[in-house]
C-alpha cells in the first residue's frame, strides 16, 4: 500500500526523534544504543585485570592493579631460578649459599662450620627476578620488580625465621629470644617502618586499610594473626604447611584464609 507523501513525512521525523533520545540516553550512561548489556563493575580475581569500562567513557575505565596471590593450593615452596644478593654497599651479586654445616668454606680455607662457628648477626638480603616471593634456604628472596618496603618487610621477617614461638614474644620489645604471632607480623612491618610499636592480633583488625592490599596482606581474628607479602605467607602456624614446623616461618600460601580480618599497610 502506497502511503501519502504527507504521511511519509511524519513518520520519518517522529523515527527521527526516537532515534536520536536513544543515543542521547546511551551516551549520557556510556553504554549504546543497540544494547542493553552492562559490564560487570566488580573487580577482577587478585592478580588480574579488572573488566574494561564501556566504549566511549575513557573516564570510567577500571585501572588494572596487580596483585599478589593470598591463596593458592600448591605447598611446594621449591625454587631452582636465579637468586641474587644485595650487598651492604648496595651492590646486586650472584648469591653464594653458606657451605653445609661441617664443610670447610673453600673460599676462606677457614674452619669447619660447625655448631661452635659464628652466626652471622644479620641474614643476607637475597633477592629473585620478577614479583613473586622465593624461599631459598629457609629465606625469604624478595622480588626485584616491588616497591623497596616490601622487600624491607621481607627482609626484616628473614631475621627472626627459625627462632622459637614463644606466647607474648616481640611485645615487650621488637628485640626477642623469640616470638608469637602478631609479634611476628610486628616485627616485619617495623622493619620497613610501618610500625612503630608491637601491636596483638586484635589491634591488627582495625590497622591500615581494608581488604587485600596490592602486595602486603594481613589476616587476623582475637586468637591469631599471620601476613602474605609478594606471594609467599609469613606465619608461626604450620596449618597447610608439610614442614609442620612452629615458630617464625615462611610457608606456602593457604587455600583459604577464612575467619580472618583482612587488612594492608596503606599504599602496599
Amino acid at each position: 500500500m502506497r502511503i501519502p507523501s504527507g504521511v511519509a513525512l511524519l513518520l520519518s521525523f517522529t523515527t527521527a526523534m526516537f532515534v536520536t533520545a536513544d543515543v542521547a540516553e546511551a551516551s549520557s550512561t556510556g553504554g549504546t544504543a543497540s544494547s542493553s548489556h552492562t559490564a560487570s563493575s566488580s573487580p577482577a580475581n587478585v592478580g588480574g585485570a579488572a573488566p574494561s569500562a564501556p566504549a566511549g567513557n575513557s573516564k570510567k575505565a577500571a585501572r588494572v592493579v596487580h596483585g599478589a596471590p593470598v591463596t593458592g593450593r600448591n605447598l611446594s615452596l621449591l625454587y631452582t631460578g636465579p637468586v641474587y644478593q644485595k650487598l651492604a654497599t648496595g651492590q646486586v651479586v650472584a648469591y653464594t649459599p653458606p657451605p653445609p654445616v661441617g664443610q670447610l668454606a673453600p673460599a676462606t680455607g677457614g674452619s669447619p662450620v660447625g655448631a661452635t662457628a659464628q652466626v652471622a648477626p644479620v641474614k643476607p638480603q637475597l633477592l629473585v627476578p620478577g614479583t613473586t616471593a622465593r624461599v631459598v634456604d629457609g629465606l625469604a628472596a624478595a622480588p626485584m620488580s616491588v616497591p623497596a618496603p616490601v622487600q624491607a618487610i621481607i627482609w626484616a621477617g628473614n631475621q627472626i625465621i627459625g627462632l622459637p614461638y614463644i606466647f607474648g614474644g616481640g611485645h615487650a620489645s621488637f628485640t626477642s629470644p623469640g616470638y608469637d604471632c602478631s609479634g611476628t607480623v610486628s616485627f616485619a612491618l617495623h622493619g620497613a617502618s610501618l610500625l612503630s610499636t608491637p601491636m596483638d592480633s586484635s589491634e591488627f583488625m582495625a590497622w591500615g586499610g581494608g581488604g587485600i592490599g596490592q602486595w602486603v596482606t594481613i589476616f587476623s581474628n582475637p586468637e591469631h594473626a599471620y601476613m602474605t607479602v609478594a606471594g609467599l605467607r609469613l606465619d608461626t602456624s604450620a596449618a597447610d604447611d608439610p614442614s609442620n614446623q612452629q615458630g617464625p616461618r615462611w610457608r606456602p600460601l593457604r587455600p583459604a584464609n577464612g575467619g580472618f580480618k583482612v587488612r594492608h599497610p596503606v599504599g602496599l
